[in-house]
Protein backbone atom coordinates (compact mmCIF):
# COMPACT_ATOMS: atom_id res chain seq x y z
CA UNK A 1 0.00 0.00 0.00
CA UNK A 2 1.24 3.64 -1.37
CA UNK A 3 2.02 5.97 1.89
CA UNK A 4 2.39 9.69 1.60
CA UNK A 5 5.18 10.98 3.36
CA UNK A 6 3.39 14.11 3.76
CA UNK A 7 1.21 14.59 7.51
CA UNK A 8 -1.70 16.78 7.77
CA UNK A 9 -0.02 19.41 9.18
CA UNK A 10 1.67 19.92 5.83
CA UNK A 11 -1.83 20.90 4.67
CA UNK A 12 -3.07 23.22 7.16
CA UNK A 13 -6.84 24.19 7.10
CA UNK A 14 -7.22 28.21 6.44
CA UNK A 15 -8.46 30.12 9.38
CA UNK A 16 -11.77 32.30 9.82
CA UNK A 17 -9.58 34.95 9.26
CA UNK A 18 -8.13 33.71 5.76
CA UNK A 19 -11.73 32.84 4.47
CA UNK A 20 -12.08 36.10 1.48
CA UNK A 21 -14.94 38.15 2.59
CA UNK A 22 -17.68 38.49 0.53
CA UNK A 23 -20.59 40.97 0.01
CA UNK A 24 -22.83 37.45 -1.51
CA UNK A 25 -25.77 36.31 1.14
CA UNK A 26 -25.54 32.80 1.99
CA UNK A 27 -28.83 32.45 3.08
CA UNK A 28 -29.53 29.86 5.94
CA UNK A 29 -33.26 28.38 4.70
CA UNK A 30 -34.73 28.43 1.29
CA UNK A 31 -36.61 31.90 0.83
CA UNK A 32 -39.74 30.77 0.32
CA UNK A 33 -40.09 28.18 3.58
CA UNK A 34 -42.59 29.82 6.00
CA UNK A 35 -42.17 28.09 9.52
CA UNK A 36 -45.25 29.89 11.37
CA UNK A 37 -44.65 27.89 15.03
CA UNK A 38 -47.37 30.75 16.30
CA UNK A 39 -50.03 29.09 14.02
CA UNK A 40 -49.29 25.59 14.91
CA UNK A 41 -51.39 25.31 18.10
CA UNK A 42 -54.52 27.15 16.59
CA UNK A 43 -54.21 24.50 13.32
CA UNK A 44 -54.38 21.59 15.84
CA UNK A 45 -57.32 23.42 17.68
CA UNK A 46 -59.38 23.24 14.52
CA UNK A 47 -61.33 20.63 12.78
CA UNK A 48 -60.31 19.40 9.75
CA UNK A 49 -63.52 21.19 8.37
CA UNK A 50 -62.39 24.24 9.61
CA UNK A 51 -58.99 23.62 9.10
CA UNK A 52 -59.72 22.98 4.86
CA UNK A 53 -62.13 26.14 5.20
CA UNK A 54 -59.32 28.52 6.31
CA UNK A 55 -57.25 26.90 3.59
CA UNK A 56 -59.23 27.58 1.05
CA UNK A 57 -59.65 31.34 2.19
CA UNK A 58 -56.19 31.73 2.12
CA UNK A 59 -56.50 30.48 -2.04
CA UNK A 60 -59.46 32.83 -2.26
CA UNK A 61 -57.90 35.66 -0.63
CA UNK A 62 -54.60 35.02 -2.88
CA UNK A 63 -56.38 34.75 -6.50
CA UNK A 64 -58.54 37.78 -5.37
CA UNK A 65 -55.62 40.04 -4.67
CA UNK A 66 -54.02 38.44 -7.67
CA UNK A 67 -56.86 39.82 -9.84
CA UNK A 68 -57.65 43.03 -8.14
CA UNK A 69 -54.13 43.94 -9.20
CA UNK A 70 -54.29 43.14 -12.96
CA UNK A 71 -57.79 44.87 -13.18
CA UNK A 72 -55.76 48.30 -11.16
CA UNK A 73 -53.51 47.97 -13.81
CA UNK A 74 -55.30 47.90 -16.80
CA UNK A 75 -57.51 50.93 -15.37
CA UNK A 76 -54.22 53.01 -14.41
CA UNK A 77 -52.68 51.69 -18.02
CA UNK A 78 -56.06 52.83 -19.68
CA UNK A 79 -55.97 56.10 -17.95
CA UNK A 80 -52.42 57.10 -18.58
CA UNK A 81 -52.94 56.48 -22.47
CA UNK A 82 -54.44 59.47 -22.69
CA UNK A 83 -53.74 61.79 -25.59
CA UNK A 84 -53.12 65.27 -25.55
CA UNK A 85 -50.54 68.16 -25.06
CA UNK A 86 -47.54 66.85 -23.17
CA UNK A 87 -43.85 67.81 -22.82
CA UNK A 88 -41.11 65.24 -23.14
CA UNK A 89 -40.65 65.15 -19.26
CA UNK A 90 -44.33 64.08 -19.30
CA UNK A 91 -44.14 61.43 -21.58
CA UNK A 92 -41.27 59.69 -20.16
CA UNK A 93 -42.99 59.96 -16.69
CA UNK A 94 -46.21 58.07 -18.13
CA UNK A 95 -43.87 55.24 -20.08
CA UNK A 96 -42.32 54.58 -17.14
CA UNK A 97 -45.55 54.35 -15.16
CA UNK A 98 -46.87 52.29 -17.69
CA UNK A 99 -43.59 49.98 -17.68
CA UNK A 100 -43.88 49.68 -13.66
CA UNK A 101 -48.02 48.97 -13.69
CA UNK A 102 -47.24 46.60 -16.88
CA UNK A 103 -44.01 45.00 -15.09
CA UNK A 104 -46.93 44.40 -11.53
CA UNK A 105 -49.16 42.74 -13.94
CA UNK A 106 -46.94 40.52 -15.69
CA UNK A 107 -46.07 39.05 -11.99
CA UNK A 108 -49.73 39.05 -10.90
CA UNK A 109 -50.62 36.78 -13.98
CA UNK A 110 -47.39 34.40 -13.11
CA UNK A 111 -48.67 34.72 -9.20
CA UNK A 112 -52.18 33.41 -10.72
CA UNK A 113 -50.23 30.89 -13.09
CA UNK A 114 -48.34 29.27 -10.01
CA UNK A 115 -51.90 29.28 -8.13
CA UNK A 116 -53.78 27.61 -11.25
CA UNK A 117 -50.80 25.01 -11.15
CA UNK A 118 -50.48 24.43 -7.56
CA UNK A 119 -54.25 23.92 -7.55
CA UNK A 120 -54.13 21.55 -10.67
CA UNK A 121 -51.32 19.23 -7.89
CA UNK A 122 -53.36 19.38 -5.10
CA UNK A 123 -56.99 18.32 -6.98
CA UNK A 124 -53.98 15.38 -8.69
CA UNK A 125 -52.15 14.38 -5.11
CA UNK A 126 -54.98 14.41 -3.19
CA UNK A 127 -57.06 11.64 -1.61
CA UNK A 128 -59.30 10.00 -4.03
CA UNK A 129 -60.43 7.54 -1.45
CA UNK A 130 -61.83 10.71 0.58
CA UNK A 131 -63.14 11.84 -2.43
CA UNK A 132 -65.04 9.11 -2.98
CA UNK A 133 -66.48 8.97 0.20
CA UNK A 134 -67.92 12.41 0.34
CA UNK A 135 -69.85 11.65 -3.20
CA UNK A 136 -70.75 8.27 -1.78
CA UNK A 137 -72.17 10.15 1.37
CA UNK A 138 -73.25 12.65 -0.50
CA UNK A 139 -75.29 10.61 -2.68
CA UNK A 140 -76.99 8.38 -0.14
CA UNK A 141 -77.97 11.87 1.79
CA UNK A 142 -79.75 12.89 -1.42
CA UNK A 143 -81.09 9.85 -2.16
CA UNK A 144 -82.75 9.51 1.50
CA UNK A 145 -84.07 13.00 0.46
CA UNK A 146 -85.56 12.16 -2.52
CA UNK A 147 -87.35 8.89 -1.16
CA UNK A 148 -88.67 11.45 1.91
CA UNK A 149 -89.90 13.82 -0.71
CA UNK A 150 -91.83 10.99 -2.72
CA UNK A 151 -93.37 9.83 0.45
CA UNK A 152 -94.61 12.88 1.08
CA UNK A 153 -95.94 13.09 -2.71
CA UNK A 154 -97.99 9.85 -2.02
CA UNK A 155 -99.21 10.70 0.80
CA UNK A 156 -100.83 13.66 -0.38
CA UNK A 157 -101.78 12.05 -3.68
CA UNK A 158 -103.35 9.29 -1.58
CA UNK A 159 -105.10 12.26 0.92
CA UNK A 160 -106.15 13.90 -2.29
CA UNK A 161 -107.85 10.88 -4.26
CA UNK A 162 -108.93 8.82 -0.92
CA UNK A 163 -110.41 11.72 1.17
CA UNK A 164 -111.31 10.54 4.75
CA UNK A 165 -115.34 11.54 5.41
CA UNK A 166 -115.86 13.14 8.91
CA UNK A 167 -117.50 10.66 11.03
CA UNK A 168 -120.51 12.12 12.56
Amino acid sequence: MYRSKRSDSDFPLPLMADIPQTDVSRPSALPTAKISRGNAQASIDQSSAEYLDSIEEEWNKRVDMEVETLVDGMVDLVSLASIGDKDKFRIAQESFQAESRAESMVRAANSLLSITHSMKLLLLLSDEAQLAHRRDAELKSVQEEKDEARRKVADLLDDILHPKLPSK
